[in-house]
């Protein structure tokens, strides 16, 4: 069928859209909220801005190596694409698989309950607290609710056309980044100079927080890298996503150039914001009440220091607009990938269809059915544990995919080179493998979940495959 094949996408996306979509897929609501819990991992600044500085450093060394493959295969389904092309299609099928079970449609879960979270700051029916159904242990929550509504609204936008969604995710992008700065600018004007001070006195004096006891204990050699690597789960959650745009290079002009300068855009703008954001929380929150924030709200905290009581609603609105953002760029990149699998004959056939309004309308709605279920299961907090541990697997392999590539087609069309190849690439594959050990070491239970997930779709392929 004509309809079914991809040159049917419109390229309506410019170099601005596909930067908002980096941008916008990324900041959610974890710059608000993460802090709080690295603070208690390393109890020193100088650690969590260092933290921060690492992934920010990884991330756009990830980004601008992924240009080089975007400039290679501009098409839909971005990384998936280029773990199939350099693996194979086993390899590409479980990136796929472990895409639709738990890292597009958790993210897009969890970034909905976040959202219901916070809107729940203005209308408190909209609560957790408040439940609507319990049968046999099983409880609904008016959070739950709102989410899934969000989830849902979203995905009806985004399969009537890319165009609304382009416009809806520049808008609230763009409010979304000014807010944000006018939140670290209020900050610094409003700093203390004794907060300040007293945050950085000790600033490389690594501790963890007794929660019970409400004590620091000091830690050094192993229980310190135990806490590094705990603590950068948090920063390296709230950095992901930026691939995104690659799923929909098959709808950006000039993908060939403009993929991979809106992913270096993209994330060295977030990376920097990130750590003023940081830098913000210390010269406003003393280190003690960052580490025990209601809920790990940092970002509540900071705002009620810079605003009064009106500071709360600040930042709800604020991180109502952030997630609401951050959702619809997730579910407008996240069905390009089902679409790519169904073209390969890995996925439900009926998702490689594109509906009048050159979308991927049928794999939008499953993902949107997917991450509902999972926005009901109340299990979201675990699975985002482990959803940085695949994510990490995925982006190690995608970047030695382009060694692998350079050996297996040396005369492609490479209209970008990854920059400061092979040595910045490989830095980022010893720093990323590094941070996976010691994920898999210091966290095992959540992070085997999550590479048992993965593997379980060796059997799933496998399966499909006979039945061809």
């Amino acid at each position: 069928m004509q309809d079914n094949k991809p040159e049917n996408f419109k390229r309506e996306l410019g170099l601005l859209d596909a930067t908002m979509l980096v941008v916008g897929s990324m900041i959610g609501s974890g710059i608000f909220i993460v802090s709080s819990d690295m603070v208690r991992q390393l109890g020193s600044a100088g650690w969590l801005i260092a933290m921060w500085v690492l992934t920010g450093v990884i991330t756009v060394i990830a980004a601008v190596s992924y240009g080089e493959l975007s400039s290679m295969f501009p098409k839909a389904g971005g990384q998936y694409v280029y773990i199939k092309e350099a693996y194979g299609k086993l390899i590409g099928f479980l990136y796929g698989w472990s895409f639709f079970a738990v890292i597009q449609t958790g993210t897009i879960a969890a970034v909905g309950v976040a959202f219901a979270k916070f809107t729940a700051y203005i209308f408190p029916a909209f609560s957790d607290t408040n439940i609507l159904y319990e049968f046999n242990g099983f409880k609904l929550n008016a959070a739950q609710i709102v989410s899934i509504v969000t989830i849902v609204f979203l995905s009806y936008i985004n399969s009537r056309g890319v165009k609304n969604s382009k416009i809806l995710q520049t808008v609230l992008t763009v409010i979304k980044i000014l807010s944000l700065l006018g939140l670290i600018v209020f900050g610094f004007v409003a700093a203390k100079a004794e907060v300040w001070d007293a945050n950085w006195a000790n600033a490389w004096v690594s501790a963890s927080l007794d929660t019970s006891s409400g004590t620091w204990m000091p830690i050094s050699g192993t229980a310190l890298i135990a806490a590094m690597s705990a603590a950068l789960v948090g920063s390296m959650f709230s950095s992901v996503a930026w691939e995104g745009v690659t799923f929909i290079a098959g709808e950006i002009k000039n993908p060939k150039r403009n993929v991979g300068l809106s992913l270096f855009l993209g994330t060295l703008t977030v990376s920097v914001i990130y750590v003023l954001a940081n830098l913000m929380y210390l010269a406003v929150v003393p280190l003690q009440e960052i580490a025990t924030a209601e809920s790990d709200r940092v970002g509540v905290v900071a705002s009620q220091n810079i605003f009064g009581s009106i500071g709360t609603l600040i930042i709800a609105v604020m991180i109502m607009i952030s997630t609401f953002a951050c959702n619809n760029g997730l579910i407008m990149a996240g069905a390009r990938v089902y679409y790519t699998m169904a073209q390969d004959g890995v996925f439900f056939k009926k998702a490689a269809q594109l509906n009048k309004a050159s979308v991927p309308a049928w794999s939008i709605w499953l993902q949107c059915i997917w991450a509902s279920a999972l926005c009901l299961t109340g299990k979201y907090g675990d699975l985002l544990d482990f959803v940085v541990i695949i994510v990490l697997i995925f982006y190690i392999l995608t970047i030695l995919g382009i060694f692998i590539l350079r050996k297996k087609m040396p005369d492609a069309e490479r209209p970008y080179k990854a920059f400061g190849y092979p040595f910045l690439p490989a830095l980022y594959l010893i720093i990323a493998t590094a941070i996976c050990i010691a994920l898999l070491y210091t966290k095992t239970s959540t992070s085997g979940w999550g590479v048992l997930i993965m593997l379980i779709g060796i059997p799933i392929y496998y399966l499909t495959k006979a039945k061809e």
